[in-house]
């Protein structure tokens, strides 16, 4: 593979597997890439004909990592996915030298609060912002919730437990709390409904301890479109706004499916 204007072509130097269906990998990062924690990038493969395929895949490593590291899902006959989870140590991708998207902190505005709604590989740029100084010390309270079908998909727990020993953060870690969420398994520990409904029932504020509200609360999505749009509106519905372009509100959400 040949670089280009538009793309850089990466080395895959490590493979985790995450469960049958879910896994991440790390890959060489051009020193000219440039990215804002919560921001995806967009990979190429070639597909079985030799064309190239594109797919946004939001960033878990830090911006200072001299690497890049992404979450995948494997998608029965995806063109993209399959292709993506056959590839081996070694094996090249292309990234594109643009970086995307608007999860990212910068959007809000004061706020004591800050929730990270996530399902599914919705996960990954939460792991990115949680490895920026900046966000342990803006905020009084960090919320991370992960949604997942079954436990076992309840990828990076390693990962965001090791916070707490982190040189970086640990002074911070106090102000996290992670909050696995399982829906189709009865875990009497762990929170056993969609996102949705728990945010519906009052069930996660009291969960966690804390209310949502629009002076205190900064709510960042992320995961698949259903939720995402659902979430959205059940906010919106109690008066949260849409953080935009010179016109700071309280959420900021990602769908690129």
């Amino acid at each position: 593979m040949k670089a280009s204007d538009k793309y850089t072509v990466e080395t895959i130097t490590e493979i985790q597997t995450w469960a049958s269906n879910l896994f991440s990998f790390k890959t060489t990062r051009s020193q000219s890439y440039r990215f804002i924690a919560g921001q995806f990038a967009r990979l190429g493969v070639e597909d079985d004909n030799g064309e190239l395929v594109w797919r946004a895949y939001s960033i878990c490593s830090a911006p200072y990592d001299d690497f890049l590291e992404f979450y995948s899902i494997v998608v029965p006959d995806g063109a993209f996915t399959s292709r993506l989870s056959n590839l081996k140590i070694g094996d090249q991708v292309m990234v594109e030298k643009r970086n995307y998207g608007y999860l990212t902190t910068d959007r809000f505005e004061c706020g004591r609060d800050l929730w990270l709604l996530s399902t599914g590989t919705g996960l990954a740029p939460f792991l990115s912002i949680l490895q920026e100084f900046d966000t342990w010390e803006q905020y009084e309270n960090i919320v991370l919730v992960h949604s997942v079908r079954y436990q076992h998909e309840l990828a990076y727990q390693e990962f965001i437990d090791a916070l707490k020993e982190n040189e970086l953060f640990a002074e911070y870690a106090y102000k996290l709390q992670y909050v696995p969420v399982v829906t189709r398994e009865q875990e009497r520990s762990i929170l056993n409904d969609r996102i949705t409904h728990l945010l519906a029932n009052g069930q996660l504020e009291a969960h966690v301890g804390l209310p949502i509200d629009q002076e205190r609360s900064r709510i960042m999505i992320c995961g698949n479109p259903d939720m995402v749009q659902e979430t959205r509106q059940l906010l919106m519905d109690r008066g949260l706004t849409l953080s935009l372009r010179g016109k700071p509100g309280n959420m900021a959400v990602e769908n690129y499916w």
